[in-house]
């Protein structure tokens, strides 16, 4: 399975209209070499406070182009933003939406799911064991699945903020993101063009994807960090791996919860940002020096996700 940009292109054909073009902001920050010139996009201010709408959005109504969307609406399994991102489409689809998520998955996104009217399940300690209940339950009520980051729909509506950074920003880019499942990162890859960087950020505990290429083919990974709950896959995507776990112009870093903390401390001192724990792995691994574009590359920090509670 792969995400091209094919499929990013048709993807925003149907979603931008229906989705809001979240902004950049040029600005500053402090990191250990010193003050350096960086680029926000600021896609926690979409709808349902992260980027993960655009893929539960395509693949809903991409599904009822093709008459593969029933009166069961939709159904996900996620540690809540890929759930946040169901509701919503089911929303603006007019379907019902069912989610699983953890027990553990912060209460900040259960109460943002009840609002949006999703029927909520809470089932075991981690993704994987509301992957596996969804999954039954999908079988017998006939909804449409959608996985959390490896089907390429959800992917190709992730790949839409690429083609929104490529139109702001004619010169190559880096741009750091972090990475659960990778949905995000396979999707921004089929944008990048000649000269482009991509670098995928992720938690010393929750990292399937650096554990991944490490091995040189996905392995099952064990969940120790605080970002594990938007973070929390065990195992990388296999539509990431094959589109861009491997490429040359894919990075992939690490940064320990520690430095997660600080950058998300610094990104409200400085900016009266507030984002999760682990879109503040992006953030880490430009102020911990783990990431240096090159000369004539701007340096683009996608903030992918704010639903978090206001304890720093």
């Amino acid at each position: 399975m792969r995400a091209t940009r094919a499929d990013v292109d048709l993807a925003a054909a149907t979603i931008s209209p229906l989705l809001r073009r979240t902004p950049t902001l040029r600005t500053v920050i402090e990191t250990v070499d010193g003050p350096r010139n960086v680029v926000f996009k600021l896609e926690y201010l979409q709808l349902g406070g992260c980027f993960k709408v655009r893929g539960s959005l395509w693949a809903t109504l991409h599904a009822r182009a093709q008459g593969a969307l029933t009166d069961a609406g939709v159904l996900v399994a996620s540690g809540g933003n890929a759930a946040i991102g169901a509701a919503w489409a089911a929303r603006i689809a007019g379907v019902p939406c069912t989610v699983v998520i953890p027990e553990t998955a912060p209460e900040v996104k259960v109460q943002t799911l009840r609002t949006l009217g999703a029927q909520v399940h809470l089932v075991g300690l981690r993704y994987q064991d509301a992957a596996d209940a969804a999954g039954e339950l999908a079988a017998t009520t006939g909804a449409l699945a959608l996985h959390a980051y490896d089907l390429p729909d959800i992917v190709a509506g992730a790949g839409t903020i690429g083609l929104e950074m490529t139109e702001d920003f004619p010169g190559p880019l880096t741009t750091v993101v972090c990475v659960g499942g990778g949905g995000l990162l396979a999707g921004l890859a089929a944008t990048l063009r000649p000269g482009d960087r991509l670098v995928g950020a992720e938690p010393l505990g929750a990292s399937c994807l650096h554990q991944a290429r490490a091995a040189g083919a996905p392995v099952p990974v064990e969940l120790e960090s605080v970002a594990a709950d938007s973070l929390g896959a065990t195992r990388v995507g296999d539509i990431c791996w094959e589109t861009a776990a491997q490429r040359p112009d894919v990075d992939s870093v690490l940064v320990t919860d520690a430095q997660l903390f600080d950058a998300r401390r610094m990104l409200w001192d400085s900016h009266r940002i507030l984002v999760e724990h682990g879109t503040a792995a992006a953030v880490a691994a430009v102020t911990t020096g783990a990431v240096h574009p090159e000369p004539d590359s701007t340096l683009c920090i996608v903030l992918c996700g704010a639903n978090t509670g206001f304890d720093l």
